[in-house]
C-alpha cells in the first residue's frame, strides 16, 4: 500500500483535482453540480476526481437527499506539510554550510 505522502502527491499532481480541492478549501462545502459548473470538465469527470480526492482523505462527502456535498479535509495535508518543513530545514542547513564555506574562503 502506498504511503500517505505518495498518495497525496499523486492525487494533487492532477491540475483539475488540485483546482477542485483548492476551491473547496477557499469556498467551503459545495455540491457536485456547483463544482462541475466551474470545473471545465463534465460531471462524471468531476465525480471521478472527487472519488480520488476522497480516497486520499482530502475531501469528505455528506449526502442530503439527492445531492452530495463535498468539503475539504485540510488536516489530510499534514504529511505534505511535514515533508515541506523537513526539506526546508535540510536546504537551510545546506545554505548555511555553503555560507560558512564562502566566509572561510574570503578570509
Amino acid at each position: 500500500m502506498p504511503d500517505a505522502q505518495d498518495m497525496l502527491f499523486r492525487t494533487l499532481a492532477d491540475p483539475t483535482r488540485r483546482a477542485i480541492f483548492e476551491r473547496l478549501c477557499r469556498e467551503g462545502e459545495q455540491t457536485v453540480g456547483a463544482l462541475t459548473a466551474r470545473a471545465g470538465v463534465s460531471q462524471p469527470a468531476v465525480s471521478k476526481h472527487l472519488g480520488v480526492l476522497k480516497q486520499a482523505g482530502l475531501v469528505r462527502d455528506r449526502h442530503n437527499g439527492r445531492q452530495t456535498h463535498y468539503s475539504a479535509q485540510t488536516g489530510a495535508l499534514a504529511p505534505l506539510t511535514d515533508w515541506a518543513n523537513e526539506m526546508t530545514g535540510f536546504w537551510q542547513s545546506k545554505f548555511d554550510q555553503l555560507e560558512n564555506l564562502l566566509d572561510r574562503m574570503d578570509q
